[in-house]
């Protein structure tokens, strides 16, 4: 399996209503250290097709990370997560005590 397919596997286990950091999905895919990387993993997913819930995945901050990259990726995500119930505060941060998906150890 590839580096890009275990941060997918991971991002897909993330439930509706909550999110992850990339940090922390780096982490849970044994990649420590290597928040940037789930970000450009994420930048490839196709936004329109993919099952993969990319739009769950927030900074360490508990912000949509812009980038002009994007193309209006990011006021996409913020909609595809208010949809899921998730609220932002005026600064357009997430609460993260709220809302951080916390996985089973197993």
């Amino acid at each position: 399996m590839s580096t890009y397919d275990e941060i997918y596997k991971i991002v897909c286990q993330i439930p509706q209503g909550r999110v992850a950091t990339y940090g922390q999905v780096a982490d849970l895919a044994h990649l420590y250290g290597k928040a940037r990387l789930v970000g450009y993993a994420l930048y490839r997913v196709d936004t329109v097709s993919s099952n993969i819930p990319w739009h769950r995945v927030v900074n360490a901050k508990g912000e949509i990370s812009h980038s002009s990259l994007r193309h209006g990726g990011d006021y996409r995500q913020r909609i595809l997560l208010e949809q899921e119930g998730i609220q932002f505060s005026p600064e357009g941060k997430i609460n993260l005590r709220e809302y951080l998906w916390r996985p089973q150890a197993k």
